[in-house]
């Protein structure tokens, strides 16, 4: 009685199996015909191609690793600078003396004078060196801009993550690199601009996908990560004229605000993007450019973590004065807060579902909570 219903199952089972086969062996069928013509070559063809293989193979093997080790990530790594027992703003005289006169007449040596470094300055440069010296900058690699078989990497869940999430971080540095310039590395309308900050920016708005070669041109090329690397070395060069009281830091009420504008602008530039998405392409799982958009956000919050953290320390007469510390604090706190999301696998599900969650909303919502404590901070500062 029961066997025609088991004979039922088995033809699906096995039409099921059939229609796996089929499409393993359609997936399978280039190359298995290269294998094929490759075995019935000479050594004459065989070993330049053999060769070509181990190398193109230990490539990926490199790029696997380099997209999946994240070396150096830290989510509390504003902890190794303890700026809490900073008793100085930046640019201020932090010791040195006028030459003395003693007893016997004789003039005394003045000790060297020296001035408090930037905060925000080291930050940005380490940020830059975690990403390019650490880290391999994965957006300009060979194997990245090829993609899979010519599709971006962005538009698949794979090996995506980490370029994304360096991609945030040269965000936050880079916007900082333009306020270094235009306002807090110098007196505005009576000091001209560093060198060595304008080199910094100029070299950080370099593109961020330049291998050795490009299809632009013939000749070589250097590479994305070097111009990054040359904009490290001079923003450190610019913290030690600053801390040879050769240089200027304008802690100014007025500085702090544009710079506080300017990040409120960008991550809500970010905030725009992550709600587009999270609205009109709420695809779960299956939304193979979500973990792009929240890498991003989650580097960029990760880089100005950072450097809020050392703004605080760099304003911190400021801060003190205008009565702003517990909302600076709240905004600091709200970024760490945001750094705890970890998903290993991103979802832009419905925000009421279930079985697929919105990762997207949760790191929006941390946005806007950033955000509105930098206008309101913004706005008491302005008054």
């Amino acid at each position: 009685m029961l066997d025609p219903i088991a004979q039922f199952f088995q033809r699906i089972f096995a039409a099921i199996g059939r229609g796996v086969g089929l499409v393993v062996g359609w997936i399978l069928w280039p190359f298995l015909t290269v294998a094929n013509w490759y075995r019935a070559r000479g050594w004459i063809i065989k070993g330049p191609i053999g060769i070509g293989l181990i190398v193109l193979f230990g490539l990926y093997a490199y790029f696997i690793w380099q997209t999946q080790v994240w070396s150096g990530f830290n989510p509390d790594y504003v902890n190794s600078y303890n700026l809490g027992e900073r008793k100085q703003d930046a640019g201020a005289t932090s010791s040195g003396a006028a030459s003395t006169t003693t007893a016997a007449g004789e003039v005394a040596e003045p000790e060297p004078k020296t001035c408090v470094r930037s905060a925000i300055v080291d930050v940005t440069a380490d940020l830059i060196d975690h990403n390019v010296n650490q880290n391999a900058w994965i957006s300009s690699m060979l194997l990245y801009k090829l993609g899979l078989f010519g599709l971006d990497w962005d538009k698949t869940p794979w090996f995506d993550n980490k370029a994304s999430f360096q991609r945030g971080v040269n965000q936050a540095v880079r916007r900082t690199a333009v306020e270094l310039v235009d306002s807090l590395g110098r007196v505005r309308g009576t000091s001209g601009i560093n060198a060595d900050l304008q080199k910094a920016r100029g070299n950080l708005q370099f593109d961020e996908e330049t291998w050795y070669f490009g299809s632009d041109s013939v000749l070589p090329k250097t590479p994305t990560p070097n111009y990054y690397r040359t904009a490290m070395v001079d923003l450190r060069k610019f913290n030690t004229s600053l801390e040879a009281c050769d240089a200027i830091f304008d802690g100014r009420s007025d500085n702090l605000i544009e710079f506080l504008d300017r990040i409120s602008n960008d991550i809500g530039s970010t905030s725009d993007i992550i709600r587009k998405q999270s609205e009109f392409q709420n695809g779960g799982w299956f939304d193979t450019r979500a973990d792009d958009r929240f890498w991003f956000a989650y580097g960029q919050l990760y880089g100005y973590y950072g450097i809020l953290s050392a703004a605080g320390a760099d304003f911190d007469a400021v801060i003190k004065a205008r009565g702003i510390e517990p909302l600076w604090s709240a905004t600091i706190s709200h970024l760490r807060s945001a750094l705890r999301i970890q998903p290993a696998i991103i979802s832009n599900g419905r925000e009421d579902g279930w079985i697929m969650p919105t990762h997207l909303a949760t790191m929006g919502f941390y946005i806007l909570r950033v955000r509105s404590n930098l206008v309101e901070m913004r706005d008491v500062l302005a008054r």
